[in-house]
């Protein structure tokens, strides 16, 4: 039996020697053997030369293939997500990142729990807690519950990205404890 692991979903696929290999992934039904990115330059018909040069790159890749190496281990592959994704390279001409980078990772290493946003899969630093209190809160109603799943007040860590500058929140250690004692003690 030949193994195969899929560029998309990272599964492990194992196919069966006289079927031979799959065409696409089982798991995420992408296909197994087109795994590329595209660079569309929009411009001037007057870049011809730059279908050449794609064609070449695109053969090198396919080469590259054929003896067994990765075309993308050459790339540097530290944040492959797009720019319009990773808001802060946008600033790299104006700032001095690297110092950015020192400052997040010195933060980073004092923080109790360090969340993965979940649009760039960059860490998130703790910018600090908001106290949610009943001016304002409209607690949702179930009727398997004698009251709101958590009563205000409580707090609320926030956390923002270090890449794209999304913002999370969740509940402080101390009120998800409390909210997991109500629940387990609730009966209707």
């Amino acid at each position: 039996m030949e193994h195969t692991v899929c560029p998309w979903c990272q599964t492990e696929i194992v196919w069966d020697e006289e079927i031979g290999p799959e065409e696409t992934c089982p798991y995420c039904q992408n296909e197994l053997k087109g795994y590329r990115s595209l660079n569309i330059q929009l411009g001037d018909e007057e870049d011809a030369g730059d279908e050449e040069d794609w064609e070449d790159a695109e053969d090198a890749a396919d080469a590259d293939d054929e003896a067994g190496e990765s075309f993308w281990a050459q790339e540097d592959m530290s944040h492959p997500l797009p720019p319009s994704i990773r808001t802060l390279d946008k600033f790299e001409e104006s700032h001095d990142l690297m110092n950015y980078e020192e400052s997040v990772e010195k933060i980073l290493d004092e923080q109790e729990e360090v969340p993965e946003c979940p649009k760039c899969r960059d860490y998130m630093v703790l910018a600090g807690t908001q106290e949610v209190t009943e001016q304002g809160f409209i607690p949702a109603k179930f009727s398997s519950l004698k009251g709101p799943v958590i009563q205000p007040p409580f707090r609320l860590n926030m956390y923002i990205c270090t890449g794209c500058f999304h913002v999370e929140s969740n509940l402080t250690e101390e009120d998800r404890l409390r909210m997991v004692d109500h629940l387990s003690q609730n009966k209707a």
